[in-house]
């Protein structure tokens, strides 16, 4: 049985890159999980909302899309939203759920994304998320003498077969998510601090962007990595 792992920023993140994957890899048996690095405390215009009830409020919508979605689980590292740092806490956290977990696939932010010339800067938290998710893949989840104390905790080292990056620029996966497209927009819509039924109309034009000539409707790209074992 195939086990994923998704490492990401935000509540949501995963959602908009990578739920139609998700989905369809959680119908054909795979055990599927989401690791969330922030409470997301900061995401909103509203005047009277604050950042102890935002994060509730988005911690909450996370479970919710994750069940919509066929995950086994959804953690939280809770640390605060934009304060992120890819610093050596951050990836004994993420190395401590990669050897309970042991999964196969690791799914992350691509931490090389900055900016695009469209008029989008790639937020802080997702390069620190990505970076640190991949280095936690390598080689910190994988040498023994990384981490001792907690192979006394029983957390042996573990090697993930396959990173998948979520990817705007520089896909050369893309998965067919035609058949998982109605979980991906309904998962979306749990997050109504953020997304409204409006928004879907650039998901789903983006997902068939994505699939055309591959001869899928809806699609999800991703820049593959195999690792050496």
């Amino acid at each position: 049985m195939i086990i994923a792992l998704g490492v990401a920023a935000h509540p949501d993140d995963l959602d908009f890159g990578a739920s139609g994957t998700f989905a369809k890899w959680a119908k054909e048996g795979a055990e599927c999980y989401y690791l969330i690095c922030t409470n997301g405390c900061k995401g909103s215009d509203d005047p009277k909302m604050t950042e102890k009830k935002l994060s509730q409020i988005r911690m909450r919508e996370q479970r919710e899309a994750g069940k919509v979605l066929g995950l086994k689980g959804v953690f939280f590292l809770n640390h605060n939203d934009t304060e992120l740092v890819a610093d050596l806490g951050l990836k004994k956290e993420i190395v401590r759920f990669i050897r309970r977990l042991k999964p196969d696939i690791v799914v992350t932010l691509d931490p090389t994304f900055v900016y695009s010339k469209r008029g989008y800067i790639n937020h802080t938290d997702h390069r620190a998320a990505g970076q640190a998710a991949l280095d936690a893949v390598y080689p910190l989840s994988r040498d023994r003498l990384t981490f001792k104390e907690l192979e006394k905790e029983g957390l042996r080292p573990h090697k993930v077969s396959t990173i998948y990056l979520t990817s705007f620029e520089n896909a050369d996966e893309v998965v067919d998510i035609t058949g998982t497209m109605g979980l991906k927009e309904k998962a979306l819509l749990c997050h109504k601090s953020q997304i409204s039924e409006d928004s879907l109309g650039w998901i789903r034009k983006r997902a068939r962007a994505i699939g055309k000539g591959r001869g899928y409707r809806y699609a999800e790209a991703f820049v593959k990595l195999e690792m050496w074992r």
